[in-house]
């Protein structure tokens, strides 16, 4: 008996993985409703601390509030760039973000009352988002396998955003994720694409029996 999946299905988890990208350009057209339903479902699937399921999506459908949470992105990139020093042009050229074109626009969030919850969470109560990005990524991958693109926004006030979505007080929205049609995958990750940033050797990130020594596990950069 074996609990390891067939090659095909392996490879397509690996593929999966390998060519999922945080996407910019997206198409208009509209998003089916019945794919869309099972990419939620893909996200609420994920893994989370003390099975306090901590994920919360909105959904934003009215034009409006997404030219409002637009203008709030806008708002932070600028500011962002202030904070850049010689590389503020640079960042300023990069498009970080598709709210505007892609078909849909979904806010997540972490629920309020997440005080009362503390398996897995009395010394370290960040396992609520931690949680959140797996849901995240459950429906990135998803919505690759679908033929979709996404894109994590995390450019945003978290408190004027959600004073805008209305949340109760506790609750904080984690990030704003473009989600549609797209021309195309990128080859790459844009951002190594655009030469802002390389992707580390997992040697570099990886020891073993404790924390590596000065000059131990470095890779090129």
């Amino acid at each position: 008996m074996t609990h390891r999946y067939s090659p095909a299905e392996l490879a397509a988890v690996y593929r999966v993985i390998q060519e999922r990208r945080d996407m910019r350009h997206f198409l208009p057209d509209p998003v089916d409703p019945v794919v869309l339903v099972r990419l939620l479902q893909a996200a609420h699937l994920a893994p989370s601390v003390g099975f306090m399921q901590p994920w919360r999506f909105i959904r934003i459908s009215d034009r409006a509030l997404r030219e409002q949470i637009h203008a709030l992105v806008e708002t932070e990139r600028q500011l962002t760039a202030e904070q850049m020093g010689e590389r503020s042009d640079e960042f300023m050229r990069l498009k970080v973000e598709g709210i505007l074109e892609c078909g849909e626009v979904l806010v997540a969030a972490l629920m309020d009352g997440r005080e009362r919850h503390v398996f897995g969470r009395r010394t370290l109560p960040e396992m609520d988002l931690a949680s959140v990005a797996c849901a995240i990524q459950n429906l990135w991958l998803a919505a690759r396998a679908e033929g979709l693109g996404m894109g994590w926004v995390s450019l945003f006030d978290p408190d004027k955003l959600a004073v805008l979505l209305k949340m109760p007080e506790g609750a904080k929205p984690v990030a704003v994720l473009c989600l549609g049609h797209v021309p195309a995958f990128y080859p790459k990750p844009m951002l190594e694409l655009e030469n802002w940033a390389h992707r580390q050797p997992l040697e570099a990130l990886v020891s073993e029996n404790g924390w590596p020594k000065d000059g131990e596990a470095e890779g090129e950069r």
